[in-house]
Protein backbone atom coordinates (compact mmCIF):
# COMPACT_ATOMS: atom_id res chain seq x y z
CA UNK A 1 0.00 0.00 0.00
CA UNK A 2 1.47 3.38 -0.99
CA UNK A 3 1.41 6.54 1.14
CA UNK A 4 -1.61 7.98 -0.71
CA UNK A 5 -3.66 4.82 -0.09
CA UNK A 6 -2.65 4.85 3.59
CA UNK A 7 -3.84 8.46 3.90
CA UNK A 8 -7.25 7.61 2.46
CA UNK A 9 -7.78 4.36 4.35
CA UNK A 10 -9.35 5.92 7.51
CA UNK A 11 -12.02 7.52 5.28
CA UNK A 12 -12.74 4.38 3.26
CA UNK A 13 -15.41 3.02 5.61
CA UNK A 14 -17.16 6.29 6.46
CA UNK A 15 -20.55 7.28 5.08
CA UNK A 16 -20.93 10.37 2.90
CA UNK A 17 -22.49 12.25 5.82
CA UNK A 18 -19.52 11.35 8.04
CA UNK A 19 -17.08 12.53 5.38
CA UNK A 20 -18.97 15.80 4.84
CA UNK A 21 -18.89 16.42 8.59
CA UNK A 22 -15.10 16.67 8.33
CA UNK A 23 -15.30 19.73 6.05
CA UNK A 24 -15.08 23.16 7.70
CA UNK A 25 -16.35 26.38 6.15
CA UNK A 26 -16.00 30.11 6.64
CA UNK A 27 -19.36 31.36 5.41
CA UNK A 28 -19.79 34.68 3.63
CA UNK A 29 -23.03 36.62 4.00
CA UNK A 30 -23.37 36.72 0.20
CA UNK A 31 -24.02 33.58 -1.84
CA UNK A 32 -21.56 32.61 -4.56
CA UNK A 33 -24.37 30.59 -6.21
CA UNK A 34 -27.24 32.22 -8.06
CA UNK A 35 -30.20 30.78 -9.96
CA UNK A 36 -32.87 32.70 -11.87
CA UNK A 37 -36.13 31.28 -10.46
CA UNK A 38 -37.98 31.96 -13.73
CA UNK A 39 -35.55 29.80 -15.68
CA UNK A 40 -35.65 27.14 -12.98
CA UNK A 41 -39.43 26.65 -12.74
CA UNK A 42 -40.00 25.02 -16.16
CA UNK A 43 -37.12 22.57 -15.61
CA UNK A 44 -38.57 19.08 -15.21
CA UNK A 45 -35.41 17.17 -14.28
CA UNK A 46 -33.99 19.44 -11.55
CA UNK A 47 -30.58 17.81 -12.00
CA UNK A 48 -28.97 20.22 -9.54
CA UNK A 49 -30.91 18.62 -6.68
CA UNK A 50 -29.65 15.13 -7.44
CA UNK A 51 -26.10 15.84 -8.55
CA UNK A 52 -24.86 18.01 -5.68
CA UNK A 53 -22.96 15.86 -3.14
CA UNK A 54 -23.60 18.41 -0.37
CA UNK A 55 -27.35 18.66 -1.08
CA UNK A 56 -27.09 22.44 -1.50
CA UNK A 57 -30.16 22.56 -3.79
CA UNK A 58 -33.59 21.56 -2.48
CA UNK A 59 -37.22 22.21 -3.36
CA UNK A 60 -39.49 24.06 -0.98
CA UNK A 61 -43.20 23.29 -0.57
CA UNK A 62 -44.03 25.40 -3.66
CA UNK A 63 -41.47 23.54 -5.81
CA UNK A 64 -39.06 26.50 -5.83
CA UNK A 65 -35.32 25.88 -5.61
CA UNK A 66 -33.76 26.81 -2.28
CA UNK A 67 -29.98 27.19 -2.22
CA UNK A 68 -28.05 26.47 0.98
CA UNK A 69 -24.77 27.91 -0.32
CA UNK A 70 -23.20 27.67 3.15
CA UNK A 71 -22.69 23.92 2.67
CA UNK A 72 -21.22 24.14 -0.85
CA UNK A 73 -18.09 22.01 -1.36
CA UNK A 74 -17.08 24.19 -4.34
CA UNK A 75 -16.79 21.18 -6.64
CA UNK A 76 -18.58 22.97 -9.51
CA UNK A 77 -20.66 19.94 -10.48
CA UNK A 78 -23.88 21.94 -10.41
CA UNK A 79 -22.71 24.38 -13.06
CA UNK A 80 -22.00 21.46 -15.38
CA UNK A 81 -25.43 19.92 -14.71
CA UNK A 82 -27.36 23.17 -15.20
CA UNK A 83 -26.49 26.01 -17.53
CA UNK A 84 -28.66 28.41 -15.52
CA UNK A 85 -26.65 28.19 -12.30
CA UNK A 86 -24.27 31.11 -11.92
CA UNK A 87 -21.33 29.73 -9.93
CA UNK A 88 -18.43 31.88 -8.73
CA UNK A 89 -15.60 31.12 -6.37
CA UNK A 90 -16.39 32.49 -2.91
CA UNK A 91 -14.64 35.73 -1.97
CA UNK A 92 -11.09 35.30 -0.72
CA UNK A 93 -10.96 33.77 2.73
CA UNK A 94 -14.48 32.32 2.52
CA UNK A 95 -15.86 28.93 1.55
CA UNK A 96 -14.23 25.59 2.25
CA UNK A 97 -11.30 26.28 4.53
CA UNK A 98 -10.24 22.93 5.99
CA UNK A 99 -10.99 19.24 5.82
CA UNK A 100 -10.17 17.24 8.92
CA UNK A 101 -8.89 13.72 8.47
Amino acid sequence: MNQFEQTLQPLAHKTLAEKLYLVRFKTDTESHLKVDPEKCKPCKDKDCIYICPAEVYKLDEKENIVISYEACLECGTCRIACEFIEWRNPKGGYGVCYRYG
